[in-house]
């Protein structure tokens, strides 16, 4: 079966939108959703990010049957600049789903970063771009064994978290998250209220108060 293409209706990511989200850590993002939007911590960076910098962006997504990598292809094409490509390929390590030559076309054309459930190649290119963030289960040398199947912007599963099309990537050195679209107002205005609550901690703490009183522990026996 060839490729499909769905028609998704995804909105642009605003300016403002994306900075505010790039303020969140993913450890915040995690704590607002019990952990819900967090991705499989296997699936890392391969290059770490400088102190407070994450990855930002609209999913593009595919899914990739077993070393095919024609729906990757087919993504990297639909993707504009500050988007992320989000490929489901069932953790796969087996082949390589993209290399040099993909990463540095998708880092030409302005894409903020690839995201594999599975593995990637030439890691040592990859990893050497602070302009292009490449997130992966693991990496080979084995290429790709077909370009012909798969599915773009339909819904996947991204290290069991669902994703659909225009939904927010948020990745830093402690992980993804995956927001849902749809929910993407509501928990950004949580995160940022979980922010300002910890820095109410850290100042009673800084004052000489106690874990037990600001962290309201029940009294120990």
């Amino acid at each position: 079966m060839p490729t499909r293409i769905f028609a998704a209706k995804i909105e642009l990511l605003q300016a403002e939108d994306s900075a505010a989200w790039a303020a969140i850590p993913v450890t915040i993002a995690s704590d607002v959703t019990a952990g819900r939007v967090i991705a499989d911590r296997r699936i890392r960076p391969l290059r770490p990010f400088a102190p407070g910098r994450r990855l930002v962006g609209r999913a593009i997504t595919a899914w990739c049957e077993r070393g095919d990598f024609g729906a990757m292809l087919h993504a990297m094409d639909h993707a504009g600049a500050g988007d992320v490509v989000v490929v489901d390929a069932g953790g796969s390590l087996e082949t390589a789903y993209a290399g040099e030559i993909l990463g540095g076309f998708a880092r030409n054309k302005g894409i903020a970063g690839l995201i594999v459930d599975g593995a990637v190649r030439d890691i040592d290119t990859l990893a050497g771009w602070d302009d292009f963030s490449v997130f992966a289960r693991g990496h080979t040398p084995k290429g790709p064994l077909s370009k012909e199947r798969g599915a773009v912007n339909g819904p996947i599963v991204l290290g069991g978290v669902a994703v659909a099309p225009g939904d927010i990537v948020l990745g830093d050195n402690d992980g993804l998250a995956m927001i849902p679209a749809g929910d993407a107002a509501s928990l950004l205005a949580a995160a940022q209220q979980r922010l300002g609550l910890e820095e109410q901690w850290v100042a009673q703490l800084k004052a000489g108060g106690t874990l037990v009183a600001t962290f309201a522990v029940p009294e120990a026996i």
